[in-house]
């Protein structure tokens, strides 16, 4: 088994063999879609566990999305962090966008490869996207004020049953300090070197802001 495989599942031992078997098939779904479509740097490519999807994954040690709860990945790429996430969480509605049309289609052909239900993937801009969802999540997509304006009109205040309110979850790294300043009381970064200890986590962390 990959070596970083391994350690993921050993950050999550409560996967269900289903569960273990679509992450086990990312690696070689991506590596073929990589070589028609460069959705992640082929010198990370080798390093798709820890950079990509254990990251994307960092979201399910901040919060353990409830059963219908509807989330927006802004902006997703390949479909980071939308698929892991939907792999982790499958009772989860996840709409994956993107405005590059390529990389949209490498998402949806990776949700489709390994039977998952709960994934749709559209060629969008966030600007065109008119429904709610309970939380949007990103991966260094843009700074936070600038997805908080972009998105705020996608987030649904009204329905609450997580244990976050809803809001943005974004995945981040370097310093945020001033980046975060605008915010005051209603942000949280969660250092991501807490729950997982390679170095690549050193300073990565994920920013819940109430919306």
């Amino acid at each position: 088994m990959n070596q970083q495989l391994e350690r993921l599942f050993n950050y999550f031992p409560g996967l269900t063999p289903l569960q273990q078997e679509q992450l086990t098939a990312l690696q070689p779904l991506y590596e073929d879609w990589n070589g028609k479509i460069n959705v992640i740097s082929r010198k990370d490519i080798d390093n798709l566990y820890t950079h990509h999807v254990l990251h994307s994954l960092g979201i399910a040690k901040v919060l353990s999305f409830r059963p219908e709860t509807r989330v927006l990945d802004v902006g997703t790429g390949g479909g980071f962090p939308g698929i892991p996430l939907a792999i982790m969480f499958p009772e989860v509605q996840f709409r994956l966008i993107d405005s590059i049309g390529k990389k949209v289609r490498v998402a949806q052909a990776v949700a489709e490869a390994i039977g998952l239900q709960n994934v749709s993937c559209f060629h969008r801009n966030v600007i065109e996207e008119k429904d709610r969802f309970h939380f949007v999540v990103s991966r260094a997509v843009t700074d936070m004020a600038a997805l908080e304006r972009l998105v705020r009109k996608n987030v649904d205040t009204k329905h609450q049953f997580n244990a976050l309110p809803n809001g943005i979850i974004a995945l981040k790294g370097g310093d945020l300090q001033s980046e975060l300043k605008p915010f005051s009381r209603r942000v949280d970064a969660t250092p991501l070197s807490q729950y997982f200890t390679e170095e690549f986590f050193e300073t990565k962390q994920v920013v819940f802001v109430q919306v």
